[in-house]
C-alpha cells in the first residue's frame, strides 16, 4: 500500500532568478494515445521547446519538486502574481505526453546511487550531483501538462478532482487500476505496518500511470508541506495490502 498527497509548493507567475522551472499546460499538438516529445526532447529539442511557447503557467524553484507535482497528478501553488499579489491556486491534471511513467527512485537504486529512493533522500543526491540532474530527470520520459483551477475557501477544503471526477478525500479515496476495479466502487481496505494500521471502508476514485493490476490501490493521504502529516505519510507509506471489492449482487 503506497500512498500519495496533493503538494503545496511556492511559485511564480513569470520566471525569475530562483523559479526558472516551467510547469505546463497542454501544447496544442497533444493528441490522446499518441506519444508527444519524452522528458529529454522537451528539454532540448527547439521543436519541442517552440510548440510550448506561452504554455508556461508557473515556474518553481527546483525541478525535483516539479517532477513531484507530476508524479502526484496535482497540487496547490503559492503563487505570487506578476504584479506582487500572492494567493493560492490549484494545479489540476490536464494530460501527459503519452510516454510510459519510469521511476527516478528505481533508476537511482539500479545505478547504486542511494539506498533509499525517499524524495528526501533524491534531493540530497540531487545537491550532491547535479552534473547527473538531467540524467536522473530523462530516465522517466512521461511529463504531464497541468490545467488552473481558481481554489476558494470551499474548495480548498477537498482534495483535487481524482480520475472520476470527484474531489478526493483524505484517508478515504484511493487509486486503482480501472481495468480491474471500476471507479465509484467501494473497497474495504485492509493494512498493516509500521506507518498505518487500517481497516476502513475506501472509495475507488482515481488511478496513476505506475497502477496496474486488481490487488493494487494507492491511498490519498491529503494535502500539504514537506512538514506536514499529508507528505509524511505518504513518503513512508509502503507495506502489505489486503483488499475486499464490493459489489451489488
Amino acid at each position: 500500500l503506497p500512498g500519495y498527497y496533493e503538494p503545496i509548493m511556492a511559485a511564480s507567475r513569470v520566471p525569475t532568478a530562483t523559479h526558472r522551472v516551467p510547469l505546463y499546460a497542454p501544447p496544442a499538438g497533444l493528441r490522446p494515445g499518441q506519444p508527444w516529445y519524452s522528458r529529454q526532447e522537451i528539454d532540448t529539442l527547439p521543436a519541442a521547446q517552440a510548440a510550448l511557447q506561452g504554455r508556461a503557467v508557473a515556474w518553481l524553484a527546483d525541478p525535483i519538486d516539479a517532477l513531484i507535482l507530476q508524479i502526484q497528478g496535482s497540487g496547490r501553488l503559492n503563487v505570487v502574481e506578476a504584479d506582487g499579489r500572492a494567493r493560492q491556486v490549484r494545479m489540476a491534471f490536464a494530460a501527459h505526453n503519452g510516454h510510459p511513467y519510469q521511476s527516478v527512485g528505481r533508476w537511482l537504486l539500479d545505478q547504486g546511487a542511494i539506498r533509499d529512493a525517499s524524495w528526501a533522500a533524491i534531493k540530497v543526491w540531487a545537491a550532491q550531483n547535479p552534473q547527473r540532474l538531467n540524467d536522473m530527470l530523462w530516465s522517466n520520459p512521461r511529463t504531464v501538462f497541468f490545467r488552473e483551477e481558481a481554489l476558494s475557501e470551499f474548495d480548498a477544503r477537498f482534495g483535487p478532482r481524482g480520475a472520476q471526477g470527484v474531489p478526493l478525500t483524505p484517508s478515504r479515496s484511493i487509486a486503482v487500476d480501472p481495468q480491474s476495479i471500476p471507479y465509484g466502487t467501494p473497497v474495504w481496505l485492509a493494512s498493516t505496518g509500521p506507518t498505518l494500521n487500517v481497516q476502513k471502508l475506501v472509495m475507488a476514485q482515481d488511478t496513476g500511470g505506475a497502477i496496474v493490476g486488481a490487488v493494487r490501490a494507492d491511498l490519498f493521504t491529503g494535502w500539504g508541506g514537506w512538514s506536514d502529516e499529508a507528505y509524511i505519510t505518504a513518503a513512508a507509506l509502503k507495506q502489505p495490502l489486503q483488499m475486499w471489492v464490493l459489489l451489488p449482487r
